[in-house]
């Protein structure tokens, strides 16, 4: 048995019109143990559209910078994602590894 439990945007939002190469999402973590999270991740070729899409409207002064997602990944899929998860989780606690923002849900109570 899995430590934790997803719940992915795509599959609840329109899973049925999801790029799975080239899109974004927020998923939720609950862990055995009572902890949440909460992470927005990117796939890798959405860095590239989200910088021409600032080039075109100006922002991020012209796409010149980015403010990254808590979590890069290959694709948007349930295996992709739960494979990354877990083996993050045997490296250490999430709040450790990933982005600063991630942060227990529990935490902002």
């Amino acid at each position: 048995m899995k430590d934790f439990e997803l719940w992915l945007e795509f599959e609840e939002v329109d899973p049925n019109n999801w790029n799975i190469d080239n899109e974004f999402c927020n998923i939720h973590i609950g862990m055995r143990d009572g902890r949440e999270y909460g992470i927005n991740i990117w796939t890798f070729n959405f860095l590239n559209t989200v910088i021409e899409y600032n080039k075109s409207c100006g922002e991020n002064l012209n796409g010149l910078y980015q403010i990254p997602p808590d979590l890069f990944v290959k694709e948007l899929s349930r295996s992709c994602i739960e494979k990354t998860i877990e083996d993050l989780l045997e490296k250490g606690n999430l709040e450790e590894i990933l982005n600063i923002t991630i942060i227990s849900i529990k935490d902002k109570e």
